[in-house]
């Protein structure tokens, strides 16, 4: 491992959260550090929201990373995460901020984890611009199955802008490359 960040500038592509989420979710399964600056830098508001800061508290908390710049508004982060630990675990958005998309930062570390786990989240379950709970427990979940990764979801109540106030749970299964097939999405199923 290396201790010299992986330097990311959060204006790349369409400049939103999902560069902050999908450079979480390699920063915990790479173990490298992570620096990413103008945080959702295309965006009317930039910086980090609740959703986006939910996100980063979780995976610190799964991993024990250090963190700096981890507050609301804040357009720059550092992170160096620590070993990710299965676990049961439980975050709040305490907002209607995308319930989903917390949980597929999380996912893919945790199935590499070595144990099972279980994430409780709350905010929104079914909001413009994230894939609905639906879409993620019947399309993706069963998606990535086929790569080994066993998940499934569950909806204890649904959330909806602008209060939120849903629950999903999420359970990991810790990843069996056994059950790992070439994933072929080229035809329609």
């Amino acid at each position: 491992m290396t201790d010299k960040p992986v330097e990311i500038d959060g204006t790349f592509g369409e400049g939103g959260g999902q560069v902050l989420r999908t450079s979480l979710s390699l920063s915990l399964v790479t173990g490298r550090p992570l620096q990413i600056t103008n945080i959702r830098g295309g965006r009317s508001r930039p910086g980090l929201r609740k959703q986006h800061l939910v996100c980063v508290q979780a995976a610190r908390q799964i991993c024990g990373a250090e963190t700096s710049g981890d507050a609301l508004g804040s357009k720059e982060l550092t992170f160096v995460p620590g070993p990710v630990r299965a676990g049961r675990y439980r975050f709040e958005i305490a907002s209607a901020g995308s319930t989903t998309l917390v949980a597929q930062t999380l996912l893919p570390a945790l199935s590499l984890a070595g144990g099972p786990s279980q994430v409780t989240i709350t905010g929104g379950t079914h909001n413009s611009w994230a894939p609905p709970f639906d879409f993620v427990a019947e399309v993706f979940l069963p998606a990535v199955a086929r790569m080994g990764f066993r998940s499934e979801a569950a909806l204890h109540r649904h959330g909806f802008y602008p209060a939120g106030g849903g629950e999903i749970a999420v359970s990991v299964e810790p990843w069996n490359k056994a059950d790992a097939v070439p994933l072929d999405l080229c035809q329609p199923a």
